[in-house]
């Protein structure tokens, strides 16, 4: 049992010193071949190479999390920007059709996707974003930031005021097991590490992390929660498959019933291979440039 602090609530950038005490085994309680996930959630951090996280002192909620539950070792970033890279993973999209949003501009005609996301595959979805003022904002506003918020560069966004909501939705979403089929988490540009030290992530993560794996939602069995980072801190171009460039290489859990506790995966993966384990776990079509991507469903215990 580790006890940690916890951080700050689902806005601001201060945080609230409370006791948050890990689940003894958020992993390793299902079998693999009798798994069943029907939710799918992914949680987005920023801007650390893999080294910067695992192993770090810095980051002892991550990887405690990461000793119960599974680690990809070799997972990686598509380019830089932060925005190229939300883009891709959503979409599929090759890095040339995504290139164009490495400003990390914010949405309007000439800087969104019209193409089809998992999103728009999902049977139902919802986007929560920390410290985002109202729904759909397509606008940076203190501590949120839009490039953050891929939804928000998806054309038409049919729905959006009741699927791209702020943070504070979560909470009774989980209370009352109603999450939709896939989920995106953004933390504010503090909590996600882009601004802020690792710590002040890290005891966000403890906090909104635990609330997840001790929520009904979770409880039923039948959720995978994903965290990852964008990307590494560099300028290296083509990181999809560069097994050399520090840059390149970031941390990604896979926390789920049927993870075996300590599991760890030296594959190379990336961000389309992200999306296509939530599309084989969906049972959605690949899109795009998951087609090709190794999944990590089976090794990391997802199904068989």
């Amino acid at each position: 049992m580790i006890t940690l602090l916890a951080g700050c609530g689902s806005q601001g950038t201060n945080p609230k010193t409370s006791a948050v005490v890990e689940p003894p085994s958020p992993c390793g309680s299902a079998r693999p071949e009798t798994a069943s996930y029907s939710h799918v959630i992914w949680l987005w951090m920023e801007n650390k190479d893999y080294d910067h996280v695992i192993g770090s002192s810095s980051a002892p909620y991550l990887n405690a999390l990461a000793a119960k539950c599974g680690l990809a070792t070799n997972y990686h970033n598509i380019s830089h920007a932060s925005l190229l890279n939300y883009i891709a993973a959503t979409s599929g999209l090759a890095f040339r059709a995504v290139e164009r949003f490495n400003g990390d501009c914010n949405p309007s005609p000439s800087c969104s996707v019209r193409g089809t996301s998992i999103f728009a595959q999902a049977q139902s979805w919802r986007a929560y974003e920390e410290s985002m003022p109202t729904a759909c904002a397509d606008e940076n506003s203190g501590s949120y930031a839009v490039r953050h918020n891929p939804a928000a560069y998806f054309i038409p966004s049919a729905g959006c005021a009741h699927r791209d909501l702020p943070l504070t939705r979560l909470a009774s979403d989980l209370a009352n097991n109603s999450l939709p089929s896939f989920s995106f988490i953004t933390p504010n540009v503090c909590h996600d590490t882009h601004d802020c030290p690792i710590t002040r992530g890290d005891a966000w993560l403890a906090s909104e992390v635990t609330e997840i794996l001790n929520s009904p939602a979770y409880r039923a069995g039948h959720t995978v929660l994903f965290i990852t980072y964008d990307e590494g801190v560099g300028g290296t171009v083509h990181c999809a498959t560069n097994q050399t460039a520090v840059d390149c290489h970031v941390a990604t859990v896979i926390v789920s019933p049927s993870t075996p506790a300590g599991r760890r995966s030296g594959q190379l993966f990336n961000h389309y291979s992200l999306l296509r384990t939530s599309e084989d776990l969906l049972g959605l079509p690949p899109l795009g440039r998951a087609a090709g991507a190794a999944s990590m469903t089976k090794p990391f215990g997802l199904g068989t």
